[in-house]
């Protein structure tokens, strides 16, 4: 069973000239998160990760899959896997 996401509050305090919130140490250790975070946009909200994270991003995985040139001339053979485009499953 797939534990739920714990929300966790935490306050925007005063950095300097800056704002920012601080991630306590648990979290900065359990996420190898050292110098740095990534932060992502997405409509949901904010996602912040490790810089070691070694998961390419949906663009990258994109670039990644295109410099790859993959020869795609045996797809067309699958057309004909025996399984009727009006049959429903």
């Amino acid at each position: 069973m797939q534990k739920l996401p714990k929300t966790v509050e935490l306050k925007i305090v005063q950095i300097g000239n800056s704002r920012g919130v601080r991630l306590p140490k648990a979290l900065l250790e359990r996420y190898a998160i050292s110098d740095a975070v990534l932060m992502e946009e997405h409509t949901e909200g904010l996602f912040l990760r490790s810089k070691k994270d070694k998961r390419l991003s949906w663009e990258d995985t994109y670039k990644d899959m295109a410099g790859d040139q993959e020869d795609w001339s045996g797809f067309d053979t699958t057309i004909a896997d025996g399984l009727d485009p009006g049959e429903k499953w």
